[in-house]
């Protein structure tokens, strides 16, 4: 498969392994609501942040969504599109070298973003996938880079987003933008028969009438069926609800359309001819020219049913038809080319944060749309560009729509500022944007009329990244709790998050395929001495909590020989020096 090269990729490929492990630092006057429903924003640099979340979130996510800068090369705005901010400029420098400080905004671009995606793709689960924003400025690239990281067989689509058009364009309306969509391992999804469904827009409403039809004609389907063809009738040309406006028949199980039962005109001459007595006249009923469309045992099926699924006209002269119920047919494919005016969701963010709060925000909508028919209720989604806080506020829909099931879970990484400008004047976007929007939303606000707008419910925890896990000669912080350490020596050792229940106050942190895994560390043994107990000696061993297997010890050194290691089945790993950034 051919690969794409950059200036600067060579440096870049194998970084994520170089970023050091970050902890998180709760910012509780910043929380909202109950902090242990699971959802958290993150304020700092996304490639940092990553490497901080991966103990606690790799291979847990069913769902990425990212809008990155589009590298346009517009500075102007929050998000700096021409990737040319203090944050990324200091980085190049230190990564790529002096060449970092030259590199056109394409490879500036390549560079930022390949590790990023690299440090996302382990947080997948193995039926994961990840969405990703873009326009024509970079599609090019970063369908190469993806194809790279994440196989070209797993492309499972670019879906094409038309926004409306732009009078002022030189040669043709770029009124469009994409979202290019790949798997972990679509094989599997194959192999799951996973299919993407959404609701079907205006469906929702139609039942809605007709339902109250119901229960005001009580019943009387033939004057339901007038009632709902009379609503259809008032509705507006471009109405969603119009387009089901076929569906006006009525029955005890629902509402639903007539539909051809007749065989397609294929050419065949064997099509099902068998007789249809009419239920009133018991006479048969009118054969169509290209015979039945089901074979006759289908029928007898469809006709035993109650109601029946066959629909009869008054006499037998007239060809019975199918019924298809709106409510089996309301769910539908997402399109790969769809139109959603980008208006829409600047108002929306004005509504809440005020005139000019952000430029270009996603759509509440078509992100709900795609997460609700990808991840399921208790899923996690991960957006590591969250800018104005778009996918939390879809996941606070999705779980308000379904209160009843376990909600859908957010993470959202943010950086404060994106130029000395922001840094300067204290402009936290973070904070002041991305933040405060969902809380907002969760809690309610007042929009531009001074209109009260109720709250979706939810919270989430606030976190700032903290200092690395290891001081600057490498040793491990003074301040680094048991708990914490536990949690990145698991996961050094296993690639796995620790789960929660099992971080305890035993120097035997979990087992993994058979294997026990223990830490020493901080005086978990309860030895007051400096350092006491962080050595493997005899003592101690006898100390440990038994597993009868393999066991991983990770400590500040043994003074065990290599016979009695053997006996034990002991693999010694010394810390710091074996607690891997990976």
């Amino acid at each position: 498969m051919p690969t794409l090269n950059w200036i600067g990729k060579e440096a870049v490929v194998n970084h994520h392994h170089q970023v050091p492990f970050h902890l998180l630092k709760d910012v509780p006057d910043l929380a909202c609501g109950e902090p242990g429903d699971g959802n958290l924003i993150v304020q700092g640099d996304n490639l940092v942040a990553l490497k901080a979340l991966l103990p606690y979130y790799a291979g847990q996510v069913k769902c990425i969504y990212i809008d990155p800068p589009y590298n346009t090369g517009n500075e102007g705005w929050v998000y700096n599109d021409n990737v040319n901010s203090p944050v990324i400029r200091e980085w190049l420098g230190k990564v790529v070298g002096k060449e970092g400080e030259t590199l056109d905004r394409h490879d500036r671009w390549l560079c930022m973003m390949y590790p990023r995606l690299v440090s996302l793709r382990q947080f997948l689960r193995a039926d994961g996938v990840i969405l990703v924003s873009i326009d024509d400025n970079a599609l090019t690239n970063l369908l190469h880079v993806l194809e790279e990281i994440f196989g070209a067989v797993n492309h499972l689509g670019t879906l094409v987003w038309e926004k409306g058009k732009k009078g002022d364009s030189k040669f043709f309306s770029e009124n469009h933008e994409y979202i290019v969509v790949f798997a972990l391992n679509k094989s599997l999804l194959i192999e799951r028969k996973i299919k993407w469904q959404k609701r079907k827009e205006g469906v929702d409403r139609v039942l809605e009438r007709y339902q109250s039809f119901r229960a005001d004609l009580d019943e009387n389907h033939t004057e339901i069926r007038v009632a709902m063809m009379k609503w259809y009738r008032l509705l507006k040309k471009d109405d969603p609800a119009k387009a089901h406006k076929h569906y006006n028949w009525s029955d005890a199980k629902g509402l639903y359309f007539a539909a051809d039962f007749a065989g397609p005109d294929d050419g065949r001459e064997n099509r099902p001819r068998y007789d249809i007595p009419h239920p009133v006249t018991g006479k048969c009923c009118k054969k169509p020219s290209t015979g039945w469309r089901w074979d006759e045992e289908t029928t007898k099926v469809a006709l035993a049913e109650y109601p029946p699924r066959i629909h009869f006209g008054p006499d037998e002269t007239t060809i019975p038809c199918r019924k298809t119920y709106l409510f089996e047919v309301s769910q539908e494919p997402f399109p790969t080319v769809f139109y959603k005016d980008g208006r829409a969701a600047t108002l929306l963010v004005e509504e809440i944060l005020g005139k000019g709060a952000f430029a270009f925000p996603k759509d509440v909508s078509v992100l709900s749309d795609l997460i609700g028919m990808i991840s399921k209720p208790g899923d996690v989604v991960l957006d590591s560009f969250a800018g104005s806080g778009s996918t939390a506020h879809a996941l606070l829909e999705l779980n308000c729509s379904t209160p009843q099931s376990e909600p859908r879970r957010f993470i959202l990484v943010q950086q404060p500022y994106e130029t000395e400008e922001q840094r300067l004047n204290n402009e936290n976007i973070c904070r002041d944007k991305t933040a405060e929007r969902v809380r907002r939303v969760a809690q309610g606000y007042k929009n531009a009329k001074g209109e009260k707008i109720e709250g979706l419910g939810g919270g989430f925890r606030y976190c700032e990244l903290g200092e690395p896990l290891f001081d600057e000669s490498g040793k491990i912080r003074e301040s680094m709790s048991f708990a914490d350490l536990a949690r990145h020596v698991y996961f050094t050792e296993t690639g796995e998050p620790l789960p929660r229940e099992r971080v305890t106050k035993s120097p035997f942190i979990g087992e993994c395929r058979g294997v026990g895994i223990y830490l020493l560390f901080n005086g978990i043994l309860s030895d007051k001495s400096a350092g006491g107990g962080n050595v493997l000696t005899r003592s101690v061993l006898a100390k440990l909590p038994p597993f009868d297997g393999q066991k991983v010890i990770y400590c500040a050194g043994c003074l065990l020989g290599k016979d009695r290691l053997q006996a034990e089945r002991i693999l010694v790993r010394q810390t710091p020096y074996e607690i891997k950034v990976s």
